[in-house]
């Protein structure tokens, strides 16, 4: 007779597992329709291939986190208390919840383009009133509540017909083959850089694709990486309006984006003809890159954009309104670049209204620079037309100079410094006078009629660690010089905080005649025209930083936070300042098509 009642409670517990699978894979349907809300905000699929993938992705993923919510919550239950009717109630008001929370997740996501963590937890808080429109957050609910009790009701009286079908083992052999093959596509794709597949990474939430780009490499298995795949999604409005611009005069535009130039190093002492250029022209003292690393950092300086929109697929195509505009107004296009530094250049569109010249830096960046500064030189001797030409140099980024180069004397380091960092600020002091050389000699032979904006795409810490340079936003990664000089003659220093984004506007406005408002094209306020604006954004979609008066705000994706004083120097034990954040989030989806 025990052994019986012990055979019989076997059999109850093992019909209450056996529900609970079908419940979760039922439950796992559901997550899956909720899910597809997030594609609405990101743009869907073009490709064969992109399709492909998002639906073993979709089927894997949500398979595999309603799975874990039984594993966590019904299993226990199943064998500590296996009633059931308790289990079928406690089972729905668990789902019922679970799948609130990823609803909310959507709507979180798609107003600030992040998943549901401390932060962005705060953050809705905050603008929950926003968030939630009408009464659907309380009918909803109740709505989702009657569908799960209907369905473990529905499944609970089927259980024994299901069983005998032997269903079971294929549905979790498709699944689970779904949930492998996903992240084997997406160890090829992030080896290969298919952005038709990587550009979903961040979509669902605790999704961590798998990646083997150390391991490829070391086997061999990669042998050329090729250009990110050009994509037809279009997923903003960019611009918000048509462009309505007419202008009468056509001067010639030069910008020099020296990589790794810091604000505080133009000095008399390091680089003597840009601060005496500086001192005859307009330079803006308090100026920041949009990013920390080449890519982000001419992101913003061309496109006027904030790095939340580098990762966008239209860019894939689309190239920066600035460069558009200029070609359109019959100007010659011209770039001239380090092969590395147009390896970097990220999204694919950005250079394509130029036409480009290269140089080898390989061996020596410095080289690179000289042949690149000659060959503007022998270009713009042979244009006829109004031409615009982007002068990229980098020898900074890696501290090098020309053998046999005589530069500056070496001087004390600033205090703090570690050994090893106070050689490194000495060569790149050295870096930075070769190239105040060459600006020199570029800047002499210049028609009169030509605008001249000299700048850094990003700043320097003085670091042979790349990881820990990408994840540093402090002001010496990011403050640069901003230099102008305008055909006019204006002149003075100006004190207010201005960004990269700032350009794209200013030059829009006063070079193309573009009377639209900078909001239409861009994240940027015009760099002549100060404004009430208390918060910058600094960095990618990874990683950022939001600049204010008083303090800096460091975000990963995800969502964890840490605040610093003004000189980054203490963190600050404070709660996020939610009001401004809210605007950064929502300036971060406002060109996206709803």
């Amino acid at each position: 007779m025990v052994e019986r009642q012990k055979q019989m409670s076997r059999d109850k517990i093992s019909r209450l597992v056996n529900w609970g699978h079908w419940f979760a894979f039922f439950n796992g349907i559901l997550a899956m329709l909720i899910g597809s809300r997030y594609l609405d905000s990101i743009g869907y699929p073009d490709s064969v291939i992109g399709w492909g993938y998002l639906a073993i992705s979709t089927i894997g993923h949500f398979s595999f986190l309603a799975f874990m919510v039984y594993l966590v919550f019904l299993f226990p239950i199943s064998t500590l208390l296996p009633y059931s009717k308790i289990l079928r109630g406690y089972a729905a008001l668990v789902a019922t919840a679970s799948l609130c929370i990823l609803l909310y997740d959507t709507i979180v996501f798609d107003d600030y383009g992040m998943h549901l963590s401390p932060f962005a937890f705060d953050l809705a808080w905050a603008d929950l009133s926003a968030l939630l429109h009408g009464t659907s957050y309380i009918a909803t609910p109740i709505a989702i509540l009657a569908i799960e009790l209907t369905a473990a009701n529905f499944i609970w009286k089927r259980i024994d017909k299901i069983q005998k079908k032997h269903w079971g083992p294929k549905v979790v052999a498709f699944v689970g083959l779904c949930f492998v093959s996903s992240h084997l596509i997406h160890i090829w794709a992030d080896a290969k850089d298919i952005t038709q597949i990587t550009r979903f990474d961040d979509t669902y939430p605790l999704s961590y694709p798998a990646t083997a780009k150390t391991f490829i490499a070391r086997h061999g298995l990669e042998t050329q990486k090729p250009k990110a795949e050009i994509s037809n999604v279009t997923t903003l409005h960019y611009p918000k309006s048509p462009l309505q611009c007419s202008a009468d005069e056509h001067p010639n535009v030069l910008i020099i984006a020296i990589d790794s130039l810091r604000y505080d190093m133009v000095t008399k002492e390091t680089m003597p003809f840009l601060t005496q250029y500086a001192a005859q022209n307009q330079q803006f003292s308090h100026h920041l890159s949009g990013g920390n690393h080449y890519a982000s950092g001419m992101f913003s300086l061309l496109y006027g954009l904030q790095g939340s929109y580098q990762d966008a697929v239209d860019f894939n195509v689309t190239s920066p309104l600035l460069t558009q505009t200029f070609k359109q107004s019959g100007y010659e296009m011209g770039l001239f670049i380090s092969q590395s530094d147009l390896d970097e250049v990220q999204p694919a569109a950005m250079m394509q209204d130029f036409t480009q010249t290269t140089a080898n830096d390989k061996d020596s960046n410095a080289g690179a620079d000289i042949q690149l500064t000659e060959a503007f030189e022998q270009w713009r001797q042979t244009q006829t037309a109004p031409w615009f030409a982007l002068l990229d140099l980098k020898s900074p980024e890696n501290y090098d100079t020309p053998i046999g180069f005589l530069g500056v004397e070496t001087i004390k380091a600033p205090e703090g410094m570690k050994p090893a960092e106070r050689v490194l600020f000495n060569q790149y002091r050295q870096s930075l006078n070769f190239i105040d050389k060459l600006l020199a000699e570029t800047l002499d032979n210049l028609p009169e009629d030509t605008l001249v904006v000299i700048t850094g795409i990003k700043g320097k810490v003085f670091t042979s660690n790349s990881s820990e340079a990408r994840q540093d936003l402090s002001p010496a990664n990011v403050r640069v010089p901003m230099i102008i000089h305008w055909p006019e003659g204006k002149q003075g220093n100006i004190q207010y905080r201005t960004t990269h984004a700032g350009l794209v506007p200013t030059l829009m406005t006063q070079v193309l005649g573009c009377t639209n408002p900078p909001t239409d094209y861009s994240a940027g306020r015009h760099l002549l025209h100060p404004d009430d604006q208390k918060w910058n954004y600094v960095g990618d979609n990874k990683v950022f930083a939001i600049y204010q008066p008083d303090e800096i705000t460091v975000i990963n994706r995800h969502g964890q936070y840490y605040i610093y004083d003004v000189g980054y120097q203490q963190k600050l034990k404070k709660k996020l300042s939610a009001p401004e954040l809210i605007q950064v989030m929502r300036e971060s989806r406002r060109l996206y098509k709803e």
